[in-house]
């Protein structure tokens, strides 16, 4: 799994948000407090999407983006990255427990049923 910077963050997380696809404008709109020229935020959803985490579609003059997996899809591919990078994946898996509070630690093993 590719690691974002910092702006790619920003932007995934507008396109997560997202109803729908968006257009470079949107994000750019959607991100106004940095005030971000969009040919910025062209080249980091180009970056994106040759990392592919997000598609491109023409629509007229215009190219929507939309991700190419949820958050969720998202944070669990890096999770098992991380896992996977661990000698004793065990001892991570215990470390990691250990860290969370007791409620998700009830709502884990729920999920584990």
């Amino acid at each position: 799994m590719p690691s974002l910077g910092e702006l790619e963050r920003a932007v995934m997380e507008v396109l997560w948000a997202a109803s729908g696809p968006q257009t470079a404008r949107e994000v750019q709109e959607a991100l106004a407090e940095r005030d971000l020229a969009t040919t910025t935020v062209l080249t980091v959803l180009g970056r994106l999407e040759r990392k592919q985490l997000v598609t491109r579609t023409r629509d007229g003059r215009a190219h929507h983006y939309q991700p190419v997996a949820s958050r969720e899809d998202h944070v669990a591919e890096l999770m098992r990255d991380a896992l996977d990078a661990a000698p004793d994946r065990g001892a991570a898996l215990a470390r990691f427990l250990g860290s969370i509070p007791p409620d998700e630690r009830a709502a884990l093993r729920d999920l584990l049923g």
